[in-house]
């Protein structure tokens, strides 16, 4: 079988002959086919440049005419351009082609027209289409890797068509967001619509319906207070810009998670401060790691699965003081003196004795646990931030249940007496798109103060990355 690929600009006259002379040969031969491909005039030097690169040809005119190797594989073989196939033809086939330059001249005109008819469909037909636009920055991290297969699906978007996706890396690292974008459309998941990959803050947020922030700065011991305060001054710098142009160029419904777990709670404050059209009940930070963290090591207290310990609450900083509360948890399947079908549960602590454990070694080991995975990957643990997040969109979503009890960290002002402009991690829920407080907790003198500590704690952190803080510290060292 003969495979003949026809390429050239929309307007030239030498490829309208190229094309009417293959057309004829389609007709004639039976294993003669052919494969057209027109280029618009602007685009055809840079098309060119990249085919002749990629297949290792030396070719400057249109047509582009290669044969392919049907039966034996690999790249093309080079014929040339017009001439050289109207030699070929000849020489193969007797046929030849006496096409008059008016006609060339107008089927040339002809087909530039078909392009531009055919862009302008595809165009409006795209227009149709409106794909949910989800950002996400530190796209090369390893937590992206995780998500993205799990994001684009009708169980965490159940009334989306068609989702945009966007990959965010300051770094520069385009190559590496080429490897991604072609490793995510290679799953051909049936919501994917597009993949654009950003590596700068030119387009960011631009449309965006969600936004998810993996950003990463983590800390160790060895770091001097100086490295601590360009650290949390960077961070400051992008989290205000992050804020400026949510603000702008977000939908005003947009959804943002923070997630990771290094200032997270500050990275959303920061946002926050700096967004003034879009309500504060558009961003949270995200504890669920923790609460499944707490959840996996109570249930093997317990004997059961980490799937049979619900309701666990998280307060505070996520990334630095927080207390994990089990005044609501429950626990299924529990092998105890009493017993009940599936769906009976009993609360933890009636089941669960040793308060002291709870209080001390458990809140320790919640702690250690987490800096462990940090201090071998200098990473998150990736797996669980991806199942995290994919949590909060479900319940945001409208997924999950409503009586469903979730940790994330919001805009506490007005609360427990915290001062205005505080993140922090609550017991909420969500219904019909919107998370609300959960205030059927007891929130007693001991708790009131661990929050205060962490609204203390983030007040710190927040000013150790604030211009103002670096003057006073200059004037103090000088």
């Amino acid at each position: 079988m003969a495979k003949f690929v026809l390429a050239g600009k929309t307007d030239c006259p030498h490829y309208a002959k190229a094309e009417l002379l293959a057309d004829s040969l389609q007709r004639s031969l039976p294993n003669f086919t052919i494969h057209k491909i027109s280029i618009l005039p602007d685009d055809w030097k840079e098309w060119l440049e990249a085919t002749c690169k990629r297949n290792g040809w030396k070719h400057e005119q249109s047509p582009l005419i290669w044969r392919e190797l049907v039966d034996q594989g690999g790249k093309g073989m080079l014929l040339g351009g017009f001439s050289d196939f109207f030699e070929h033809c000849q020489d193969y086939y007797s046929i030849t082609s006496d096409m008059p330059t008016d006609i060339m001249l107008s089927v040339a005109a002809e087909n530039l027209v078909t392009k531009m008819n055919l862009i302008v469909e595809e165009q409006q037909r795209v227009s149709l289409i409106q794909p949910l636009q989800i950002w996400i920055s530190s796209a090369l991290s390893p937590a992206c890797h995780f998500l993205i297969p799990n994001l684009l699906s009708a169980e965490v978007f159940p009334q989306v068509s068609a989702i945009c996706l966007h990959l965010l890396d300051l770094e520069g690292n385009e190559e590496g967001l080429q490897w991604l974008r072609m490793e995510t459309e290679d799953l051909a998941l049936p919501l994917l619509h597009q993949v654009a990959i950003h590596t700068d803050l030119e387009q960011a947020f631009q449309e965006a319906d969600v936004i998810l922030l993996l950003d990463e700065w983590w800390s160790d011991d060895t770091e001097n207070e100086d490295e601590k305060k360009k650290k949390a001054k960077g961070i400051s710098h992008l989290y205000t810009e992050y804020g400026q142009l949510i603000d702008a160029r977000a939908k005003k419904e947009v959804k943002v998670i923070v997630s990771g777990g290094s200032f997270v709670n500050l990275r959303c404050s920061l946002l926050l401060n700096n967004v003034h059209s879009i309500d504060s009940h558009r961003f949270v930070t995200m504890a669920t790691q923790l609460e499944n963290e707490a959840r996996a090591i109570i249930a093997k207290k317990l004997k059961v699965r980490t799937s049979d310990i619900t309701d666990v609450i998280v307060w505070g900083n996520i990334s630095g003081s927080f207390y994990i509360d089990l005044q609501r948890a429950k626990v299924f399947n529990y092998d105890g003196a009493i017993k009940g079908p599936p769906f009976f549960s009993q609360p933890v602590l009636q089941v669960f004795h040793d308060r002291k454990w709870l209080e001390t070694e458990f809140q320790d080991f919640v702690r250690h646990q987490r800096a462990a995975v940090v201090s071998k990957t200098c990473q998150g643990a990736a797996m669980s931030a991806a199942n995290g997040i994919l949590t909060v969109l479900k319940a945001w979503n409208g997924i999950s249940s409503p009586d469903e009890v979730l940790s994330v960290g919001v805009l506490c002002s007005g609360l427990y007496n915290l001062p205005d402009g505080v993140v922090l991690s609550v017991p909420v829920t969500f219904t019909d798109g919107k998370w609300s407080v959960l205030f059927e907790v007891t929130v007693g003198d001991e708790l009131k103060e661990r929050l205060q500590l962490s609204a203390s704690e983030l007040r710190q952190e927040k000013e150790l990355g604030s211009e103002n803080h670096m003057i006073v510290m200059n004037q103090e060292d000088a």
